[in-house]
């Protein structure tokens, strides 16, 4: 059986059928010819360098921003994600934090529990209709994503490497998107192409209208200036599913009141990560059965 890399724990689900197929080791053996990793794991180039049969690796995860594709592609090591699978349950995750934060739902459900209700009035919201959802990057998820906010009645805009065929404004920088949005979303891939693009320019830009979501990396938004913009008003708020050094969150963007906070549960579901498992194992079971890879990067 070939033998497979898993450098860090994966769910019984995906790990019980790899240990059935391959032999699957935690650390690092000449004759490991595939690895299985999840979505945003550093894959650093020394560890690739030091597997000489190394011939797949398979991202547990729609991300692959982790992997360093250069000196795979100058191998000739294939590199396999999960993208599609999870397509609908991001876009439910970023669609609830536009709600959460429109309608100051976390805030609301925290009066009740606390038993503020009785002799006090909770504060007025916004309503989302008429207001504009900014997209950054309308890929597969970005679309997901239009297509629930508009069904709010929320106008669309959005911003990318060029425009599409699609009934939507396209803004040709980050900055007219910005200026435009009442809520900037963050669907683009990660990596150093996108690291920091939203940043204090386009916040202040999107300003004390806006609220910023981010359910794509953390590495998108540059996380000191967005907690200088929340600290000092100078956008609305932020809904947020990722962050620059996860699992840590700065104690200061805990501490901003105008900002709703998930750990990264945006493809978690049952569903989806079981069918995400089943496509890491399928692109394995065809690359070492000499067929073509469902879905090459």
């Amino acid at each position: 059986m070939p033998t497979v890399l898993l450098p860090v724990p994966l769910p019984d689900f995906l790990r019980d059928p790899l240990a059935a197929a391959y032999t699957c080791v935690s650390q690092p053996e000449d004759e490991v010819r595939g690895i299985v990793v999840p979505g945003g794991y550093t894959m650093k180039e020394e560890l690739i360098a030091s597997l000489p049969k190394l011939e797949i690796i398979s991202v547990f995860g729609v991300g692959y921003d982790g992997v360093p594709l250069a000196p795979c592609r100058a191998r000739g090591i294939h590199v396999t994600n999960t993208p599609d699978v999870l397509t609908d349950d991001v876009a439910d995750i970023a669609s609830a934090l536009v709600l959460m934060t429109s309608r100051s739902l976390g805030k609301a459900e925290r009066f009740t529990r606390a038993g503020t209700w009785p002799g006090n009035v909770f504060p007025l919201a916004h309503a989302l209709r008429g207001k504009t959802a900014g997209i950054l990057g309308l890929g597969r998820i970005g679309k997901a994503i239009a297509q629930r906010l508009a069904a709010h009645g929320m106008k669309i805009a959005y911003h990318g490497r060029q425009p599409q065929d699609v009934p939507f404004q396209y803004c040709g920088s980050l900055i007219e998107l910005a200026q435009a949005s009442d809520f900037l979303i963050a669907a683009c891939p990660g990596g150093p192409n996108t690291k920091h693009l939203i940043n204090a320019e386009v916040l202040a830009a999107l300003g004390t209208k806006g609220t910023v979501i981010n359910i794509s990396r953390g590495s998108v938004i540059d996380e000191a200036a967005l907690i200088h913009a929340l600290q000092n008003n100078i956008i609305r708020g932020a809904g947020l599913d990722v962050f620059e050094n996860e699992p840590h969150v700065p104690a200061e963007l805990l501490a901003c009141e105008n900002t709703v906070v998930f750990p990264h549960i945006g493809s978690a579901t049952h569903e989806t990560r079981r069918a995400m498992a089943q496509l890491v194992v399928d692109n394995l079971a065809a690359h070492f059965s000499g067929q073509p890879l469902l879905t090459a990067v």
